[in-house]
C-alpha cells in the first residue's frame, strides 16, 4: 500500500485491453519491474456481455511515468502490437481503484481477497484479506496461488506440525498455514519492509498468536536453528536464491518433510529441481499456473508419487 497519497494528487495510469494470457504476462513483468511503493497493477476480465470478454490491465503511477519505457516493457511481455493508453486524474483514490477489479481468488480451501470483497468470501473457505499494491503476494499471482493449492492438497493427506515460510512477503502463506493448522509458523524475509507489511497482515487476519515473523537472510537465523527440523517449508522467491538455498535448507528438514517451491518460470523449474534432488528431495507434484511453476518436493524416505 502506498503512503503519502492524497485523493486529489494527480494520478497517472496506463491502460491496456488484450486477451487473458497477454494481460497476465504484462501484469507479471510490470510487477517485477516497478517499485511497489510507486505503482499498483490490476489485471481483470472486463464484463462486456461477449462470450469471451477481453481483459483490462491498469497500471497506476504515483509520479508521471516514462511512457516510452513503459511501452517497451509491455511490448516485451506481449508483443509490439499492444495499444497502451495513458491518462491522469486527480479526484480518485487510485489504490482503491487498482483493487476494484481484483476478484476473490479461490485456491482449494483458501480464498484470498481485498476488503472490497470481504462479503463475498464463501462461508466454507478460509478467507485471507490482503491489501497489496501489486498482484504479487495477494493470491492473484500464479506463484502464490500455486503454493496455496499445494498446501490444500497436502492437508488432505497429512497434518504438518512445524511449518516455515522463507521469503514470506505479504505473509499470505504463513497466514494460510496458521489459520488451517492452528499452530506456530515461522516466517522470514530479507526485507524489513516486507516483514512490517506481513506483520500487519498477520495481525489483521487473526494469526498473530501463531506466526512469528522476522528479518533473516538464508537459513542461519536463531529462530530457524533452534526450531528445526521443519516438516513443511515454503519458499516462494526466485530461481537463483532457491538454488542457493537447496543445501542449507536441507539441513533444516525433518525426514519426510514437504517443501513447496515457487517463483519459478517454467523454463527454470528443472534447474531448481536438480539442485534439490542433489540434496535428497524428490518431486511429488508440479503445479503450472500461467507462466509459473510450483514444485512440491519430499525430503528423503518413501517413493515419488507418479504425476
Amino acid at each position: 500500500m502506498l503512503e503519502g497519497l492524497h485523493p486529489n494528487n494527480p494520478t497517472h495510469v496506463a491502460r491496456i485491453v488484450t486477451d487473458e494470457m497477454r494481460a497476465r504476462r504484462i501484469a507479471d513483468l510490470l510487477g517485477e519491474s516497478f517499485d511497489p511503493t510507486e505503482t499498483a497493477i490490476a489485471a481483470f476480465e472486463k464484463e462486456d456481455g461477449t462470450a469471451k470478454p477481453p481483459w483490462l490491465v491498469e497500471v497506476y503511477f504515483r509520479t508521471e511515468p516514462d511512457e516510452a519505457s513503459v511501452r517497451d516493457l509491455i511490448a516485451l511481455a506481449a508483443g509490439p502490437d499492444i495499444e497502451v493508453v495513458f491518462d491522469s486524474f486527480g479526484d480518485k483514490d487510485w489504490v482503491a481503484a487498482s483493487l476494484e477489479g481484483l476478484a476473490p481468488v479461490r485456491a482449494g480451501r483458501f480464498t484470498v481477497h481485498g476488503s472490497h470483497d470481504r462479503q463475498h468470501v464463501p462461508a466454507n473457505t478460509i478467507g485471507i484479506e490482503i491489501e497489496a499494491a501489486l498482484a504479487f503476494g495477494t493470491g492473484h499471482h500464479g506463484t502464490t496461488r500455486g503454493c496455496l493449492l499445494a498446501l490444500d492438497d497436502l492437508l488432505k493427506r497429512r497434518r504438518p506440525n512445524r511449518p516455515l515460510d522463507i521469503g514470506t512477503g505479504t505473509g499470505v502463506l504463513a497466514i494460510a498455514a496458521a489459520r488451517a493448522l492452528r499452530l506456530r509458523v515461522l516466517a522470514s524475509d530479507i526485507d524489513p519492509i516486507a516483514i512490517a507489511t506481513a506483520r500487519n497482515n498477520i495481525r489483521f487476519n487473526k494469526a498473530g498468536a501463531y506466526v512469528e515473523s522476522f528479518v533473516a537472510r538464508g537459513t542461519t537465523a536463531r529462530a530457524m536453528q533452534t526450531n528445526k527440523p521443519f516438516d513443511l517449508v515454503f519458499a516462494n522467491i526466485l530461481m537463483a536464491p532457491l538454488v542457493r538455498l537447496a543445501a542449507p535448507m536441507s539441513r533444516l528438514l525433518a525426514p519426510g518433510a514437504t517443501v513447496i517451491l515457487s517463483g519459478l518460470l517454467h523454463a527454470h523449474a528443472n534447474a531448481a529441481l536438480a539442485a534439490y534432488r542433489a540434496q535428497g528431495l524428490h518431486l511429488i507434484r508440479q503445479i503450472k499456473i500461467d507462466e509459473w511453476t510450483t514444485l512440491v518436493l519430499s525430503y528423503g524416505g518413501g517413493k515419488p508419487r507418479k504425476l
